[in-house]
């Protein structure tokens, strides 16, 4: 059985901060890349950020630069989302998504394609 398990959604007033998990069951992480996505109410599933194999690179959107940071720990099988500065824009259900090892360890998709497995997502309510 192989799953994805978010955890660590709430709700957190604007200008705060939240960390997101998303740890792995039945396989390994080590092989794959590993994205945050996010779907507001009404709207379709966007990429957040994504972070390589390797580790060494991360993608992500516009909207979330300087705020959030994902990092992973393979000895641990989790990946995690740091969160700051939130704003109510940033409400969503967050789902951590894995892409398994296309050729190369550098490589940090957004696109919900390029995903093999999906957890079921954590609500993250941003609301004073």
């Amino acid at each position: 059985q192989l799953q994805l398990v978010e955890s660590g959604g709430g709700l957190v007033q604007p200008g705060g901060s939240l960390r997101l998990s998303c740890a792995a069951s039945g396989f390994t992480l080590d092989y794959y890349a590993i994205g945050w996505f996010r779907q507001a109410p009404g709207k379709e599933r966007e990429g957040v950020i994504c972070i390589s194999i390797s580790g060494g690179t991360t993608n992500y959107v516009d909207s979330v630069k300087g705020r959030f940071t994902i990092s992973r720990d393979n000895v641990k099988n989790t990946v995690y989302l740091e969160m700051n500065s939130l704003k109510p824009e940033d409400t969503a259900v967050y789902y951590c998504a894995a892409a398994y090892y296309s050729g190369s360890y550098s490589w940090a998709p957004l696109n919900d394609s390029d995903m093999d497995y999906w957890g079921k997502g954590t609500l993250v309510t941003v609301s004073s």
